[in-house]
């Protein structure tokens, strides 16, 4: 029976030390990604790691994860296994034991970061779209240089297959240019 951590942080700026500080584990499993993103390499290397009867420490349900869906099924593997999980923030821990009243505290917290993550999304959104109205905000710089692409294209003769590997951008990168080109 061993005590593993698990502490996600949504950037790599992101301070990890708030997270388990005072709680005594083995081995601890760190991401430094979005709460939404399916891409969390220690997470999936703990769910490779727990075995039957450990226990999985994380600071609160938000760190494991940003929607309900995606926490009840985080939740039903662990203790699928045999693991249990425990939320320090929330006070709260899953055994995989029927209990109706942590299931309904557990989808309630749940559903409110999620309703948060969404907010935040839509916030987001509507900040940006104040800024563009604003002229403050273009987007980033484009990675494709029309101009260029256009002149490999017509001046040298080059294929769409030979500039995308020129360049070291997709072929259907090309392709868009090329057909934005020709619509003008």
């Amino acid at each position: 029976m061993t005590d593993v951590g698990y502490i996600r942080v949504s950037t790599v700026d992101q301070n990890t030390d708030r997270q388990l500080e005072g709680v005594t584990v083995a081995k601890t499993f760190t991401d430094k990604a979005s709460g939404g993103s399916k891409d969390r390499p220690a997470l999936h290397a703990l769910l490779e790691y727990v075995r039957e009867g450990d226990t999985v420490h994380v600071h609160s349900i938000d760190r494991l994860a940003r929607d309900l869906g995606d926490l009840l099924s985080l939740l039903q593997t662990f203790t699928g296994k045999g693991v249990s999980v425990v939320f320090h923030k929330e006070r709260l821990t899953f055994t995989g034991e029927d209990n109706p009243f942590q299931t309904l505290q557990l989808q309630v917290i749940g559903a409110v970061a999620q309703f948060e993550r969404a907010i935040i999304k839509e916030r987001q959104r509507e900040g940006i779209a104040k800024a563009k109205n604003r002229g403050v905000y273009r987007g980033r710089k484009p990675s494709i240089d029309v101009a260029q692409v256009k002149a490999m294209h017509q001046d040298r003769g080059l294929s769409p297959s030979a500039i995308a590997k020129e360049l070291g951008i997709a072929r259907s990168s090309v392709y868009r240019v090329l057909g934005e080109v020709a619509q003008d």
